[in-house]
């Protein structure tokens, strides 16, 4: 008999544990849950209390079976999976399936994969909690009965084949309405002054570049302020050195390490789970799912012991900081390396760069603040009211600055400087004056990073939650995720040097974004309808008083049950006044202007392929019809770019006698030439490609199909010959072709060869 199983989830889980264990331990995994909610049907028996039916997916049955029988074997059965609400689930599930009894069942958990921790861990076991069990059953319940109830509203309101979720719903309003506040946006112009000076007593004394504390709406109110400096006097009124001490950023929880790694590393927050779960199976980093931004008295030491071997004592400074975050469930550590003295490991090069900046961001954590001066120059004039400012830093000890900053959303992130020493009451001269046109930008919209920081601090989701939610919203179409090049504008720069005005014409790229979340048409159908007649379920307060529902239910104060009912009421009541009435969603067709050749209507629309813009027929001709480029929309799409997508098919012109047609199918933009359909590439845009491109693509197929079916190699008996086709070389046997294998060169082919390839294939 086994003395000991111990089960975890995950394989890489089972592989680092098991080094930590004697022989008498055998450790395997689960693979993640065993079971869940039926499938078929809603899964719940409502009449009685919410229960649950669940079920063991077919390709867990083989799994499972082998685990019962391990399990009846063993004196001791050891349930180590994560030590989060689903990993309490899990381990509920295993103890129902495999028939577990209590007396010889042990729950262990643990936030590190460590030696220590796992056998101290074993030392302390306790029984499954619950509580914790029923607050992930809770969570699985609700979401179920939303989107079973939900979900076909929509198919006979909407559209068919729609779906909805209760977090997923209220993170694509969030997505929804920024859009909307873009949408609705105006920009307005102003002008920004900016000055360079030098102290009238010294010249060659570095310059103050300075900034007028107000700002002009037009040209006119900025030109009359340039012209009133040409004959002003400017002196230093006030110049304040200040010292200042930051102080560094706290360990990483699941938000910020997500939200710094889209920053810095640039991962979406699914992949950046993905890896750091990886970390942590392997024992390199403890447990990633955490609202904690505590640390260990052990982990304070390490890390001090390391700040003073890398920098010397007085850059480590010992701290603890306390978890802000409302209704945080994780009581245990924040992400740090388990080992301070480990500052590389092996790995792909992704694994690497996320440890280095868990590594770097928990050391840090521990290091000495900085000391900084900041220096304030005012300078005024005495021809106006208003004041020049310039602010430096001078950093006096580096601290925490010397191993890692935490970078912030602001896009255009810029560094202080230091300024030049210079006295109140010293007399400046400008050495020129600048006023710069610029224009209020619109909100950014949501990446990643920022929609997890707005969904924690509306308290919606939890570290377990985040990555899922946002990877379903963009599989489900409701979102997408894109990147966009940005259009050049233009400004204009006025500037006044030694009394005279000069102007200057300037150019910049504006609206460039690097995977920024957006809503689609049908997202943002779906949202309108849900806000329409579920504006509770929609309401940020609603939804995060939810999740502290949950957590009451983790902590034993509430019962699960009840909590279900008394959501179910409210909800099952707005549905079924949403069936009975005849409100849908507004789909309508938006008119957009007409075709200035034609002067037929041009308008947008969902149509049953998805997003369109469609130009009316004649007389007795049928409408025309061309699908919306990804991240256009409906809402916003203008006539311009209808007119564009309207514009296919092209014809190019004539090459040799026959018509160069270009358009967009059903597999993506091509040439259409003496009847033949030839695909365009990756970077040719069907909008703006040239006669010549286009010229050159007819070429390179006409080759390729020229050379078609030619024999490259024939043998003896006739019946085998290999063959250049469109899409390489091949082997025609029996009527039948075959594909030559990667390494294998058509032209060096042995007749065996061609028999084992034919003779695999077949197999």
């Amino acid at each position: 008999m086994q003395e000991n199983l111990v089960i975890v989830e995950s394989p890489s889980k089972a592989k680092t544990i098991e080094k930590f264990l004697g022989k008498e331990y055998v450790v395997r995994s689960s693979f993640g849950h065993i079971r869940d909610l039926v499938k078929k049907g809603l899964g719940i028996d409502i009449e009685q209390g919410f229960e649950p039916k669940y079920e063991i997916s077919a390709d867990k049955k083989k799994l499972v079976a082998e685990l019962s029988d391990m399990a009846k074997k063993a004196q001791k059965v050891w349930l180590a999976s994560d030590e989060d609400r689903e990993g309490e689930a899990i381990a509920w599930h295993l103890t129902q399936v495999l028939d577990l009894p209590a007396e010889k069942t042990n729950r262990i958990v643990f936030h590190e994969i460590t030696k220590n921790a796992i056998l101290k861990a074993i030392e302390e076991p306790r029984s499954v909690n619950m509580d914790i069990v029923n607050a992930q059953q809770a969570r699985r319940i609700l979401d179920r009965l939303v989107g079973f109830e939900l979900s076909p509203l929509l198919w006979k309101k909407v559209k068919p084949q729609l779906s909805a979720g209760r977090v997923q719903s209220v993170t694509v309003r969030l997505i929804v309405e920024r859009e909307r506040e873009i949408m609705n946006f105006e920009s307005t112009e102003y002008y920004r002054i900016t000055a360079k000076f030098h102290a009238q007593d010294d010249p060659a004394k570095t310059l103050v570049s300075a900034e007028l504390n107000h700002k002009f709406a037009t040209r006119e109110e900025a030109e009359e302020f340039l012209l009133s400096c040409s004959d002003a006097s400017f002196e230093v009124s006030k110049s304040e050195t200040k010292p200042i001490t930051r102080y560094p950023a706290p360990p990483f929880t699941t938000s910020t390490l997500q939200q710094e790694a889209g920053r810095k590393l640039n991962m979406s927050v699914s992949q950046t789970m993905s890896i750091a779960q990886k970390l942590y199976e392997s024992g390199l980093i403890t447990y990633m799912r955490t609202d904690s931004v505590n640390l260990s008295s052990l982990a304070i030491n390490a890390a001090k012991k390391e700040i003073s071997e890398l920098f010397g004592e007085n850059y480590a400074s010992s701290r603890n900081f306390k978890t802000k975050s409302k209704g945080a469930q994780e009581a245990h550590e924040a992400i740090r390396p388990t080992y301070f003295d480990r500052r590389e490991i092996d790995g792909t090069p992704a694994e690497k760069r996320l440890y280095e900046l868990i590594w770097k961001r928990a050391v840090a954590s521990q290091m000495a603040a900085a000391q900084l001066d900041k220096t304030t120059i005012t300078i005024t004039s005495d021809k106006s009211d208003k004041l020049f400012t310039a602010t430096g830093e001078t950093i006096i000890f580096d601290g925490f600055i010397k191993l890692y900053t935490e970078s912030t959303d602001d896009d255009n992130e810029t560094s202080a400087i230091g300024l030049p020493a210079v006295y109140a009451g010293q007399k400046m001269v400008a050495e020129s004056i600048a006023a710069t046109q610029r224009f209020t930008p619109a909100p950014s919209r949501y990446n990643e990073a920022l929609l997890v920081k707005k969904l924690e601090e509306l308290g919606i989701g939890r570290p377990s939650t985040y990555a899922p939610t946002i990877s379903t919203v963009i599989t489900r179409g409701y979102v997408i995720k894109q990147n966009r090049e940005g259009v050049k504008r233009e400004f204009v720069q006025l500037t006044l040097k030694k009394g005279k005005i000069s102007e200057k014409m300037m150019s910049e790229k504006v609206g460039k974004e690097s995977n920024r979340l957006l809503p689609t048409d049908i997202g943002m159908l779906v949202n309108d309808y849900l806000e329409a007649q579920f504006a509770n379920i929609l309401d940020y307060n609603f939804t995060a008083n939810v999740e502290k529902e949950f957590d009451k239910i983790a902590e034993g104060s509430i019962k699960w049950d009840k909590m279900i009912e008394g959501f179910y009421e409210d909800f099952h009541a707005s549905v079924e006044n949403a069936l009975e009435s005849q409100a849908t969603s507004t789909n309508q067709t938006r008119i957009l202007g007409t075709d200035p050749q034609t002067g037929l209507t041009i308008s947008a629309r969902i149509g049953k392929f998805g997003p369109m813009v469609q130009i009316d027929g004649k007389e007795g001709d049928k409408p025309r019809y061309a699908s919306l480029k990804k991240g256009q929309l409906v809402a916003s799409i203008t006539l311009e770019e209808a007119l564009e997508l309207l514009s296919l098919p092209r014809t190019l012109g004539e090459h040799n006698g026959k018509e160069v047609v270009i358009n967009v199918g059903k597999y993506g933009p091509y040439v259409r030439y003496d009847g033949k359909f030839m695909s365009l590439g990756k970077k040719d845009d069907p909008y703006t490609i040239t006669m010549e491109r286009a010229v050159e693509i007819i070429d390179e197929n006409m080759n390729a199909m020229s050379k078609a079916n030619t024999p490259i190699q024939s043998f003896e008996d006739g019946n085998i010959v290999i063959k250049n086709g469109r899409y390489g070389a091949y082997i025609a046997y029996g009527g039948k072709n075959y594909k030559i294998p990667r390494g294998k060169k058509a032209e060096t082919l042995t007749l065996e060869e061609c028999r084992q390839i034919i003779e695999t294939a077949k197999k």
